[in-house]
This record gives C-alpha cells, structure tokens and sequence, in this order.
C-alpha cells in the first residue's frame, strides 16, 4: 500500500512546489551544488536537470544572525519526514556537521544541507524565513 501512495504524495510535492516557486520572491538567488555533481554514467539519461536549491535574502539574513549569536559556523538542515498533512513534513534545524550524502548548497557563506533522499523531493524550491505576528520560521 506505501508504494502506491509515496508516488501520490510525490506528485502532491511537486505540485506545491511549482506553486510556491511561481509566487516566489523575485530577490531569491539560485544555489549551486558544492562540489560540482558527478559526472552521469552512460545509463543515464543526458537530459539530467541542474540539482539547484534557491534561497531568499531573509533567509541569508536570519542564518547571519544566527551564526552570529552561536559564535561558530552552522548549517541550516532541511529534512523531509513522514507525516504531515500532505504526506511528508519539512523539518528545519541547525547543524555544524554534514554526512557523506548530503548536498551543501551555498549563497554568501550561508550553507544549505539537504540529504540525498530529501533532495528528491525539494529540488527547486524556495527556503525563506518568515516573521509573523505569531511566530517565525524558516519555510520551504
């Protein structure tokens, strides 16, 4: 039964996305994988798309702040978890550690984790930070 739903929810994902990426802030800048992807084997297609994760400027901003007040260089983690209400939930947390599977995405010294399984699913996206009159966050 999880087979045939994980591509249902996939679907639900990408969807979001495309919505989130067209209301989009026009400031937000591309993110470029670090180190450069491998190069593909034959059996892959030759039409693979650029593993790309944008940014806004107050997302920058607030890991500035952040990183300021821990006094060391952190990372921000994006995770993707079962659970939610369409399936899956965005899990956002400071790291000072990266494993061997993550992608590093990077704009003006601010570093960007997402491990290679989430990375499926937020390939394209937008992370922002948003203040609001009843809490703030970092929002994909």
């Amino acid at each position: 039964m999880i087979r045939r739903l994980v591509p249902f929810f996939a679907a639900r994902i990408r969807e979001n996305h495309l919505r989130l990426l067209g209301s989009s802030s026009a400031s937000s800048s591309v993110l470029r994988e670090q180190p450069p992807p491998p190069q593909p084997s034959p059996s892959q297609s030759q039409s693979q798309s650029i593993v790309a994760v944008h940014m806004t400027d107050n997302c920058v901003r607030r890991m500035r702040e952040l990183q300021s007040q821990e006094g060391k260089e952190k990372m921000l983690r994006l995770s993707i978890e079962a659970g939610g209400c369409s399936g899956f939930q965005y899990n956002f947390s400071l790291d000072d550690k990266h494993n061997d599977d993550d992608r590093i995405f990077e704009r003006e010294g601010v570093k960007l984790v997402v491990d290679k399984i989430s990375l499926d699913f937020v390939n394209g996206a937008t992370v922002d930070f948003v203040e609001e009159l009843i809490r703030s966050a970092f929002q994909h």
